[in-house]
């Protein structure tokens, strides 16, 4: 598990976030983060005073990355990229999370390295991660100024001729009673578009692979989008599925039997395929998985279940 607790004995009073800079050679915003997350422990219980002196027994909870042998495809002394698989996480989402590609980002590049962007848990390809703070601060700046254009690969339901754009506003959803869908096309939603273009029809699948090149950055914004056109994405347990099967899977109970025919594949077929953005140089990335193949992971169109809402 990468988050360990380690006991330590002070000799010396000394201020809780000076330990954890000297200690771990952490920056005074990350000690001072660490503490404020109850991280540092004193008889069992959490200190949150950045400036409390502590001394004798004490433990911290941190984190320690253990890798699983992925190894990045871009290295530079700024950044690193990585083709990451389905189903891993980029961050950890809790304490007890056994794995996510931080591990990956911190075993190859240190305690300073960190995600500088989200993908789905189940969306494959390109992540960036930058190695220090000030790589950090620039990616981010490149994303919320729109300079890093991302495009993906997806295997969507049905065929595709012709490409196409998609332009409908977005909204997140506050009542999941009656629908799991995260977010809705609605009127009063954030502008978002996206751009679509058909690549290959298989027709014994009946799906299409296309190339998605989103202009805006929302919140399962291709998901979203493919499923308002009616050719939602293949393996997507929340678009395009009945609202049974969506239930299931995120309460954890969708069989990965029924998870094939309900939703049309084992695994949501969304890769993250190319990269292009400005840092010192201009950098081209592309992923190496060939996503063609991923089609392999998609059920037989006679043993998908009927997809909802008239799909």
């Amino acid at each position: 598990m990468p988050f360990v607790k380690r006991a330590f004995h002070l000799e010396k009073p000394i201020k809780a976030f000076l330990f954890a800079i000297r200690q771990f050679n952490f920056t005074q915003g990350e000690a001072q983060s660490l503490i404020s997350r109850g991280r540092i422990l004193i008889n069992g219980q959490s200190i949150y005073d950045k400036a409390a002196i502590i001394q004798g027994d004490i433990e911290v909870v941190y984190f320690e990355p253990r890798s699983r042998g992925i190894q990045p495809i871009f290295v530079n002394p700024n950044f690193l990229i990585f083709d990451k698989p389905s189903g891993v996480l980029v961050h950890p989402n809790t304490m007890s999370t056994e794995y996510s590609m931080l591990d990956e980002i911190r075993h190859h590049s240190g305690q300073h390295a960190n995600a500088s962007h989200r993908i789905d848990m189940e969306t494959s390809g390109l992540l960036i991660a930058s190695r220090h703070k000030d790589a950090e601060r620039i990616i981010k700046g490149l994303f919320e100024h729109k300079t890093i254009t991302k495009r993906y690969l997806a295997w969507v339901v049905g065929r595709i001729d012709d490409p196409f754009e998609v332009e409908a506003p977005i909204a997140i959803r506050q009542d999941y009673t009656h629908n799991k869908h995260k977010v809705a096309i609605h009127p009063q939603g954030k502008y978002a578009k996206t751009l679509f273009k058909p690549l290959l029809y298989d027709a014994t699948l009946d799906t299409t692979l296309v190339e998605c090149t989103p202009i805006t950055g929302r919140t399962h914004q291709i998901r979203i989008h493919l499923f308002h056109v009616k050719h939602p994405i293949l393996g997507d347990p929340i678009y395009g599925t009945a609202f049974e099967a969506s239930d299931a899977y995120l309460n954890g109970s969708l069989s990965l039997k029924d998870r094939y025919r309900a939703t049309g594949a084992t695994r949501l077929m969304l890769h993250a395929y190319r990269l292009s953005f400005p840092y010192g140089a201009h950098h081209e990335i592309v992923s190496r998985i060939d996503f063609k193949e991923a089609r392999t992971a998609i059920c037989p169109k006679a043993e998908r279940l009927f997809f909802s809402e008239g799909l």
